[in-house]
């Protein structure tokens, strides 16, 4: 399958990793100023990069896409895929001179798109399938703005925090759903598309189960996997040049490394990282993996010292904060990578699509249901392990009368009439996937200089994984079972079958050994920017290792530090 990668996420940069800059202004744009390099009737283009014009110049289009697809949608048309020269946005502005708007559910791939049609005077905001590029705007006013990086809108917008939103970072580490901690800044959400002057969104793609096979063997739904799998591996690989792939050494990131090296013609280097020789690491996996795919293995030690350093660094990256530990590892891993690579992949997606481990307490949840658990949706938030029991004692009296009564935006997904596994990745896809671990790698691998693919991510990964009975992805103690079967002839037994550990990020030991002086002064100080919002009574006691029963004292500092930096970044203070 022919695909269009250079020119494409980053047009008039020819590949350099740096995510490209554009935004855009639409309404009474009498007022605004600057260099553009398109301006009509209420509509102002900025961008370092000019937009493309259909051939009747009524669509004006300007983005970041990717389209492993464009040779299919090239024949659609009646042309070649060599006949668009590899600039795609020219391709998709022919699809829209034929389809109009139903152009969105032909594009598979990543981006985020505007559309200007000039007859219609109407502006159309479009995000890809699964949120693996991103896309804000500013839904009220006289004047709307839109662009695919939040901070880009910032300096257009008043400070104001959106509760909610802070109420959804505290549970999740990250803002799900289409708010964004700016109150006036809205999030397009995957397989949207958003009509500006209308206010009016549309849905063009969905994820839906639809099990098919029912009937059939594990086997036969490996097969259908691995097939599929060989097919988009070979699309994320940059053709005859070196690719890299961040390798942890457990089965998703090890089957991402071992089906790139079966299929491509270049070099392939992996990366993984450890904390120093007093915390537990995954190497001895790591380095299996590496020496049997025959890889040039890289790793990187990051010490307490660097994590905390860089920290800050990482959070000024991010569109909405991410408490995520990983964050400094993926950006201090990304500029290692950029020596050696262009593109690195990543085994990101494994776990929300084929039954990790971490569904395994809320299907325990629903064996006990009737008994005396908390209901669906508390049983779901406390399943992220970060801060949503200690919400009443954690926000202040005023901030939590105005939004403990504000629905979530998981319930939709939540109480569905899907298998009740398929429920809870359907979640992980739509929200931790597009919200957290995408924008993640988006940005933090771009602020490296490089581009992070996710194929396990991929839409028609996500559409496959809907389509395989719950059993064969997670039941009881068995974990992705059918991803096990679609890549089990590739690697040693010992990474098929070990338990998954996940990334052992100590930042337990980091705040007891190293980091709780200046975690007090940035987090205790009358002048941080979460003062106003939250209970620094409860925050010292967290300092001090001092009540919370479960211990989990390392991860909500964290998930706290990174808010307050996040916000002294973004001007909050």
């Amino acid at each position: 399958m022919a695909s269009l990668w250079s020119k494409i996420f980053f047009p008039g940069t020819s590949g350099s990793g740096n995510c490209p800059s554009w935004k855009i202004a639409w309404g009474k744009i009498a007022s605004i100023a600057g260099e553009a390099v398109w301006r009509d009737d209420c509509i102002v283009i900025f961008a370092d990069f000019h937009p493309v014009l259909s051939h009747s110049k009524r669509f004006v289009l300007v983005g970041d896409i990717w389209l492993p697809t464009a040779s299919e949608l090239s024949q659609k048309l009646g042309n070649h895929l060599s006949d668009w020269q590899g600039e795609v946005l020219h391709l998709v502005s022919e699809l829209w001179e034929r389809y109009g708007t139903d152009t969105w559910g032909m594009l598979v791939g990543a981006f985020s798109l505007a559309v200007w049609d000039r007859d219609q005077k109407a502006l159309w905001l479009g995000r890809d399938r699964v949120g693996a590029c991103t896309l804000y705007y500013t839904p009220h006013g006289s004047l709307r703005w839109a662009a695919p990086q939040l901070r880009a809108l910032t300096d257009r917008c008043s400070p104001d925090l959106d509760l909610v939103a802070l109420r959804d970072y505290l549970c999740c580490a990250f803002v799900p759903g289409e708010r964004t901690l700016w109150q006036p800044i809205r999030e397009v959400r995957p397989g949207t598309c958003v009509n500006l002057g209308e206010s009016r969104t549309q849905v063009y793609w969905q994820l839906q189960e639809a099990i098919t096979g029912a009937e059939q063997p594990l086997e036969w739904h490996g097969a259908r996997l691995r097939s599929l799998l060989n097919s988009v591996i070979s699309d994320y690989l940059p053709k005859g040049e070196p690719v890299g792939v961040f390798l942890s050494g457990g089965l998703d990131s090890s089957c991402i490394t071992a089906l790139a090296a079966t299929v491509h013609d270049g070099p392939i280097h992996t990366y993984s990282i450890h904390f120093g020789a007093n915390c537990p690491n995954e190497l001895e996996f790591s380095s299996l993996v590496a020496k049997h795919c025959q890889t040039e293995h890289h790793i990187l030690e990051i010490p307490f010292k660097v994590m905390w350093e860089q920290l800050p660094a990482a959070i000024a990256h991010l569109d909405d904060p991410i408490g995520d530990p990983l964050t400094v590892p993926n950006l201090l891993l990304g500029k290692l990578a950029h020596q050696s690579v262009r593109v690195v992949l990543n085994g990101e997606g494994g776990d929300p699509c084929f039954g990790g481990p971490k569904n395994q307490p809320m299907l325990i949840h629903s064996l006990y249901s009737k008994t005396n658990q908390p209901d669906l949706l508390s049983a779901y938030l406390a399943s992220f392990q970060k801060c949503a029991s200690d919400l009443p004692q954690l926000l202040k009296p005023e901030i939590l009368s105005v939004v403990q009564a504000e629905p979530s935006v998981f319930s939709d997904d939540l109480y569905s009439n899907a298998h009740y596994l398929n429920r809870l990745m359907a979640l992980n896809i739509k929200f931790k996937g597009a919200d957290h671990i995408l924008t993640k790698v988006n940005n933090l691998t771009h602020a490296a200089g490089i581009e992070g693919r996710c194929p396990l991510f991929d839409s028609r990964v996500v559409e496959l994984s809907m389509q395989i009975p719950p059993e064969y992805k997670l039941s009881g103690v068995q974990e992705k079972a059918v991803l096990k079967q679609a890549v089990g002839d590739l690697l040693p037994e010992i990474i098929i079958n070990r338990p998954k550990s996940g990334m052992m990020v100590p930042v337990q030991l980091g705040f007891r050994r190293y980091w709780q002086q200046p975690a007090k002064a940035l987090l205790l100080s009358r002048k941080a920017a979460i003062a106003p919002y939250l209970n620094q009574t409860l925050i010292r006691d967290w300092l001090n290792y001092q009540g919370d029963p479960w211990q989990r004292y390392g991860v909500k500092l964290w998930l706290l530090v990174s808010l307050e930096l996040w916000l002294q970044s973004n001007g909050f203070k």
